[in-house]
This record gives C-alpha cells, structure tokens and sequence, in this order.
C-alpha cells in the first residue's frame, strides 16, 4: 500500500486551502449567470416556434416561403444556443474539477499543477467557444427582426 504525504490539517492550514481552492467558484458564479441569459433566450426562441407554426401550417404561398424562412432561423438559433449552454456547463464542470484537485492536492500534497493549469485552460476555451456562439445566436437573430420594405412603404387610406 503505498503511504501518501502526512498534510498539516491545522485549522489556519485548511482555511487557506479553502481560500485558495474556492476563488475560481467566482468565475462559476458568472457562468450561472450567463447560463440563466442563454436559458431566458431559448424560452423566448421556442414561444416564438410555438407561435410561428401555426402561421406555418396555415399559410400558402409567398406567406408560406416567409413563414418557413422564420421557422429555419429560429431552428437555426435554438441550435447555436444549446451548443452555448452546452459549452458554459462543460466549463463550470471544467472549474468544478480544478476546485476539487486544488483543495485534494493541498490536502494530500500530490502535485497535480499541469493538470489543474490544463483544466482551467480548457475550461477558458469551452465558456469563450460558448460566448462566440452566443454572440453569432444573437446576431442571428438581430439579423431576422428586420422589418420588410413592403411594411415600411404601406399606406392607410384616409377613407374620406
């Protein structure tokens, strides 16, 4: 049995491990944050489908091609926002992970620095790689408000 490292578990020891250990819970902190945004918009994203398909399934010609044009933007956008939630929560298990080789390597004395270095690193590059794909949603779906020119030229006639 092989006999690991006797760690000094005084209480001032401990507390310092936690404090070291519990400073990127922070950063998990701003990716709950951020989950919550991506989560609010898919709601919004399938009211939206919910409301369209209607439209859709009534419709027929130039007003069909409008609504199913809307229909694969909004396919399109619950798509990139689930990759988005995908990535933020691989990076928060990503910090959750250093959190713990952080405090069990401060405790035991086994060195795991290039693994925690790698963790946090690739835990960077999930919740940047998930910020990207939320900005392309975003601008997606800033691109499919635009409103038609024939709306914009319509007239009322007074009727007088």
């Amino acid at each position: 049995m092989v006999a690991l490292p006797q760690a000094d578990l005084s209480v001032t020891t401990v507390a310092e491990i936690v404090r070291l250990a519990v400073a990127p819970v922070f950063l998990l902190s701003g990716i709950g944050a951020f989950l919550n945004v991506c989560a609010n918009r898919l709601s919004r994203i399938v009211d939206r489908s919910r409301a369209v398909e209607p439209m859709l399934l009534e419709s027929r010609g130039a007003e069909h091609d409008r609504w199913l044009a809307e229909m694969k933007v909004i396919d399109r956008r619950m798509s990139l926002v689930s990759w988005a939630i995908s990535l933020s929560v691989l990076s928060a298990v990503l910090i959750c992970l250093v959190v713990a080789l952080l405090f069990g390597a401060s405790l035991t004395r086994v060195h795991v620095g290039t693994a925690i270095a790698l963790l946090f690193t690739a835990s960077m590059f999930a919740i940047g790689a998930g910020f990207a794909v939320f900005l392309v949603e975003t601008r997606l779906g800033s691109r499919s408000v635009r409103v038609r020119s024939e709306l914009l030229q319509h007239t009322v006639d007074d009727g007088g």
